[in-house]
């Protein structure tokens, strides 16, 4: 099964509301779980003590320039669940750099899930402005991994 296959079924389950969905086949099974049944739970970091009769910063005005800095730049998701991989073995190069010129068919990383290796394209054209995960970390499904510059 193609990987565009399967983000096309992802998104027939986001739209018909489906939560799971199986298909199997001689080839392959395919099994995908969309939600789960416990909340997510996100961690922030507490704010620093401010000293008696100091006034608090302003976070809103150092917010606004890292806002700005992504303005306009097209995130390349994640399209399952795994381990993020830049290169498609220990001892080649990275599928891409910052400053990488991509196409739409551009592989741009492998996500592995379940011992399968799934290359990842870019489906955008461009230039790769950041990496925003680590190599050989984990990552979730719609989870960001580059951000382009459309051309």
């Amino acid at each position: 099964m193609e990987f565009k296959e399967i983000k096309r079924i992802v998104e027939l389950m986001k739209s018909n509301d489906l939560s799971e969905f199986s298909l199997k086949d001689a080839e392959f099974e395919l099994s995908l779980k969309r939600g789960g049944d416990e909340p997510q739970v996100v961690y922030a970091a507490a704010p620093a003590p401010v000293a008696a009769g100091a006034a608090p910063a302003a976070p809103a005005a150092e917010a606004a320039p890292a806002a700005d800095e992504n303005d306009g730049l097209i995130e390349i998701p994640s399209p399952i669940v795994g381990t993020f991989y830049r290169k498609p073995a220990p001892d080649a190069d990275n599928f891409v750099e910052v400053g990488s010129e991509i196409t739409e068919e551009s592989v741009v990383c492998i996500v592995e899930a379940m011992k399968v290796m799934n290359e990842i394209k870019a489906d955008v054209k461009g230039v790769i402005k950041k990496i925003l995960v680590d190599d050989a970390s984990p990552v979730q499904y719609g989870q960001p991994l580059f951000l382009v510059e459309p051309k």
